[in-house]
């Protein structure tokens, strides 16, 4: 098995490991694709920058995005590692030496964060120092093995193991990646990034792409035990989807746009609406993995729409 070990801003650490969290972002200053061929459910070590040459925890992959830092900030809030959008829009643009401006940044987006105590971590004196992003290890070397050993002897949380034990292939995906997706708990923050990315950053029904006014929306809410699930998600312009919540607008098992009756009865309004109506969807996800599920749309359209 691979593992990737980032290195890691140790003010980033001190600040979330203080916090239980059920996801992070750990961030890039800049858009660029820093870790390459990292797949959904590979590791993801905490490696700390010297004078701790030490793996202090983890978590595991869930997506890369690029966005404007704002979203990112309104995705996941603390969970950047930062008190304040203030704190956090500052250090990036110190980074950046960018002190204003529009401003996109990397998210490398970890579920099921784990963070060890002082006194648990795991020493690497033997760090290049020409490493300065990170590197991936694999359990069938010596090194690998010993690094992965150590980690498994230090973590209790079973869940997290079970996660990254070596999954069978589902859907004809990527080793980890399909398989993980179905069965890992995202945060809220890892759903709104997971579900743009699926959909493109494109509004399912509208095939709108200005990322502001674009947002993940569930199709069995949250509240009502609907899960932060890929197929549980659309991608929505924001007034679709508070007709979406409403039960004014509604999509069918067969990926077909429903508009219903109320809108023109109690709104005398709506031309913009009707015209999408028994429209296929604009963006369906490429995956069959991401598309959504039949079940929940199924319950959409019995249980909260009324046209």
């Amino acid at each position: 098995m691979k593992f990737w070990t980032g290195v890691t801003d140790n003010d980033w650490y001190a600040f979330l490991a203080e916090r239980k969290l059920d996801e992070v972002n750990f961030w890039r200053p800049s858009p660029g694709p820093y870790f390459t061929n990292l797949q959904a459910g590979t590791p993801f070590l905490f490696k700390l920058k010297a004078p701790f040459n030490h793996i202090a925890g983890g978590g595991v992959f869930a997506q890369y995005s690029t966005l404007p830092i704002e979203m990112v900030w309104d995705a996941f809030g603390e969970k950047n590692g930062a008190a304040s959008f203030r704190e956090f829009d500052q250090k990036i643009r110190a980074y950046r030496k960018l002190p204003k401006g529009p401003l996109e940044m990397g998210s490398n987006v970890l579920v099921e964060p784990f963070f060890f105590p002082r006194d648990q971590w795991i020493s690497l004196p033997d760090w290049p120092r020409a490493v300065v992003q990170g590197k991936t290890y694999d359990t069938e070397t010596t090194e690998g093995a010993w690094i992965w050993n150590e980690v498994q002897q230090r973590l209790q949380d079973k869940a997290i193991m079970d996660l990254v034990a070596e999954p069978a292939v589902e859907y004809g995906g990527p080793r980890y990646g399909e398989q993980f997706l179905t069965r890992s708990r995202l945060g809220q923050g890892a759903f709104r990034v997971l579900v743009s990315e699926a959909y493109g950053k494109r509004c399912a029904i509208t095939g709108e792409s200005t990322l502001p006014v674009l947002e993940a929306a569930h199709i069995k809410p949250y509240e009502l035990e609907g899960p932060h699930k890929i197929t549980n998600g659309m991608l929505l312009r924001s007034d679709f989807h508070k007709l979406f919540d409403a039960g004014l607008v509604t999509v069918t098992p067969e990926l077909r746009v429903r508009v219903s009756d109320r809108i023109r009865e109690q709104y005398f309004n709506g031309k913009a609406y009707y015209r999408l109506h028994d429209q296929p969807l604009a963006v369906i996800p490429k995956l069959a993995s991401q598309q959504p599920d039949p079940e929940f749309l199924r319950w959409h359209l019995n249980e909260r729409f009324v046209g």
